[in-house]
């Protein structure tokens, strides 16, 4: 009788949006914007370090959904609990994003969506889909 291999339940499986960096392609000039404003996160965020790689996904979103509508001058939603935990974020994360890229004062609503968009995806290749950490898909942590 043969013996049954046994399969690893305890890891979740989610897809990966990424493969390879997403800004492998992208123009030096951007590319130093995105790791100014990458540097500033790694160094000064905790939030991009949650347990799990879909808490870390959601949150990313979230976060940088909300800095990037602050940046624009859009309003910004806030009507859930977890709306305003975001939010906080986004308001310091903003805040900090301006006092040090003054560069930014310069983009348009556009290009500021554009360029978070773009920093969203480093930040989860970063931290989630380029990661080696294989705690982030322990179903049970």
């Amino acid at each position: 009788m043969a013996r049954k291999e046994k399969k690893d339940v305890t890891r979740a499986s989610y897809p990966k949006l990424y493969t390879s960096d997403p800004l492998a392609e992208v123009e030096p000039e951007l590319r130093a914007r995105i790791a100014e404003l990458e540097n500033y996160i790694m160094k000064n965020c905790l939030w991009q370090f949650n347990s799990r790689g879909w808490d870390r996904r959601k949150q990313n979103a979230g976060i940088l959904g909300k800095t990037a509508q602050l940046l624009a001058g859009e309003e910004v939603d806030t009507s859930t609990p977890l709306d305003k935990c975001y939010w906080v974020d986004a308001v310091l994360l903003a805040r900090n994003f301006k006092e040090r890229c003054a560069w930014l004062a310069g983009m348009g609503r556009d290009e500021i969506h554009a360029l978070i968009a773009k920093l969203h995806a480093r930040i989860d290749w970063l931290t989630i889909d380029g990661s080696l950490n294989e705690e982030l898909t322990v179903q049970n942590y």
